[in-house]
């Protein structure tokens, strides 16, 4: 929602910078997607408004806030995954809850499916692009670590694979993260830690994005490696000395990728026939509520 408390001028500049990003902000929210600062400062990079440097980031951010407290930008549409908020909830009765709970009801999406897939990856401010794809649309266990995962993850996970495995199931992790010395190496630190927490079992590990393929087909702004990174001297002998974060694809590019390896692994009509089926058992929730309201409501239960 826009709300409007400050009535400030914009200098030319600045106007053209804030014009841009508007624009970028509709696509998001077109697509019913939060964007961080973060990706809203790629995305300017990406498309050669601004270059790459960190006043230009801090001038994005001052832009930003600048123009959300002007009624320009909604305030609902960039994020802070930095700083989270915990808010209790409540019903009103048990027709409001059936109603509530109704809407969140949810077979198993890959019941008789051939695989088993999870999603991890690094980057908590891509967790508002890639959770309607991986968590409502597909159902697919998404882990954000944040870089390195912990030993605490990588053990649930391995529960999980290992459990996939025991009713027949081949286990599959999918993988995002930026085209960097540890963004790379993360691949390796995964496919390692749970084949020893597997006993063994080897587990196919995806490289979704960023790859190099990626990098020269899309473009994204480059960044120097950081040479403070151990892994740094075999990265730059491979790649060279830029490095490339996947914040910076564009959000539909990015959904379009991880899509396109989502189906590689499903059976679509399978999938649809359990949705239908679930579909079918939110009505019969939703009608049980009704029934029950409107029993309570003769009786002035509810009045």
């Amino acid at each position: 929602m826009k709300e409007k408390f400050r009535d400030e001028k914009f200098s030319k500049p600045t106007k053209f910078i804030l014009d841009k990003i508007l624009g970028i902000v509709d696509e998001y929210q077109a697509r019913g997607i939060m964007l961080t600062l973060r990706q809203l400062y790629y995305q300017l990079v990406a498309r050669a408004y601004i270059e790459n440097k960190a006043q230009e980031y801090q001038k994005v951010s001052r832009i930003v806030t600048k123009a959300r407290y002007n009624g320009l930008i909604d305030w609902d549409i960039i994020e802070d995954r930095s700083r989270i908020s915990l808010i209790p909830y409540h019903y009103k009765n048990i027709p409001d809850f059936l109603m509530s709970m109704a809407d969140s009801y949810r077979l198993d999406r890959w019941e008789g499916q051939e695989y088993y897939l999870e999603l991890i990856t690094e980057k908590d401010a891509l967790s508002s692009v890639l959770s309607p794809i991986v968590y409502e649309k597909y159902h697919i266990t998404f882990n954000v670590v944040r870089g390195y995962s912990s030993v605490t993850k990588l053990y649930e996970m391995s529960r999980r694979i290992l459990k996939a495995v025991e009713i027949g199931k081949k286990p599959v992790i999918l993988y995002i993260g930026d085209h960097d010395p540890s963004g790379l190496d993360m691949l390796r630190d995964i496919e390692e830690r749970l084949k020893e927490l597997t006993y063994g079992l080897k587990t196919e590990i995806v490289h979704v994005a960023l790859t190099t393929e990626q990098i020269a087909q899309y473009n994204p702004p480059p960044n120097f490696a950081k040479l403070t990174d151990r892994r740094a001297e075999n990265y730059i002998r491979l790649f060279g000395r830029e490095s490339w974060e996947v914040d910076a694809l564009r959000p539909d590019i990015l959904v379009n990728i991880l899509e396109t390896a989502i189906q590689s692994y499903l059976d679509v009509d399978l999938m649809n026939r359990v949705i239908e089926k679930e579909i079918r058992e939110i009505m019969t929730i939703k009608k049980i509520a009704e029934v029950m309201r409107n029993e309570e409501n003769e009786k002035g239960f509810y009045t």
